[in-house]
């Protein structure tokens, strides 16, 4: 049994579907391929559950799309599972060869055009995981457990504990909580815990993460830019909180059993928050001692300087 799996994008959305890949390779005994982004690819080889990723060049598709066809037609799936919906994963879908194309009930863009099947009933009062799993109902299979099944290179930190990750910036701006808050969060922990903070974010978030540095004071190890998804993983599995906007390495502090104070504003934690959340419409902070292992506090946008 073999299955190709479609999932382009982004780094939260990998981590909803995983559950759903996890089941299907448990109940079908079967091998996984698994279609990403090439930005992801590094991100993906640590799921335990695929045995293969195949790279989506999406800015250069036209140009590689000789190499991508070798590659996605190797081999012929037994069930071939888009879980992203859009027009572009649904032509990957009908590019690959295999007889049963599965698609998600949130499918658009004329996408159902490609698929012989859809998995479940349009239903986006309920996590994005629970959705994804719609395909393991489609097929008859029994839900097992939700399991994250990932393996990340060990950062082999020797900073004292506790240790509280901050994560202040998000791709978009209407996510992001302002960095004089995180701050504030960070200098209140650091009295109460003595507490060895990392700041972690892209290249071009190092400044935003050297004025919280500068705020927080002592034991801050500004990680900004150096590190690849896969080893922002590693550290995150070391951490003993993660405090982070609405951000895709929520779920990867989430899959790895880290705590989680995830803050959501305009989006709802209700459908992409850090799996197995408790959450609050707003509220204190927990400190790192009582976190629980997702908690996700949202708070209305236009309360975000408050």
């Amino acid at each position: 049994m073999r299955i190709l799996v479609i999932k382009l994008s982004s780094l939260g959305d990998l981590f909803h579907a995983l559950p759903a890949v996890h089941n299907l390779k448990v109940a079908l005994n079967a091998s996984v391929d698994w279609v990403t982004q090439e930005e992801y690819v590094d991100l993906v080889k640590c799921f335990t559950p695929v045995d293969r990723v195949i790279p989506f060049h999406r800015k250069t598709f036209f140009r590689t799309l000789g190499s991508f066809m070798r590659e996605l037609r190797a081999f012929e799936y037994d069930y071939i599972v888009d879980f992203q919906g859009l027009l572009k994963s649904a032509v990957v879908a009908g590019l690959a060869r295999g007889g049963t194309r599965i698609g998600p009930s949130f499918s658009r863009e004329g996408a159902r055009l490609f698929y012989s099947a859809v998995a479940g009933k349009c239903n986006k009062r309920r996590h994005a995981v629970d959705e994804n799993l719609d395909v393991v109902r489609y097929l008859g299979l029994g839900i097992i457990p939700h399991e994250f099944p990932v393996k990340f290179p060990s950062a082999g930190l020797t900073a004292k504990r506790p240790r509280i990750a901050i994560l202040p910036i998000s791709r978009w701006q209407t996510k992001t909580w302002p960095a004089e808050r995180f701050a504030e969060v960070g200098g209140i922990l650091s009295k109460k815990t003595n507490a060895t903070f990392f700041l972690l974010g892209g290249a071009g978030d190092k400044d935003a993460c050297d004025r919280i540095a500068a705020a927080i004071g002592a034991a801050v190890i500004n990680m900004a830019g150096k590190t690849s998804m896969s080893e922002t993983g590693g550290i995150l599995k070391e951490m003993d909180m993660l405090i982070s906007n609405d951000s895709g390495p929520v779920h990867m502090a989430a899959a790895v059993g880290t705590p989680v104070v995830a803050i959501f504003g305009p989006t709802e934690s209700l459908r992409t928050g850090p799996f197995g959340t408790s959450t609050a419409s707003s509220g204190p902070l927990c400190p790192a001692s009582h976190a629980s292992r997702a908690h996700a506090v949202t708070i209305p946008s236009g309360a975000w300087n408050s």
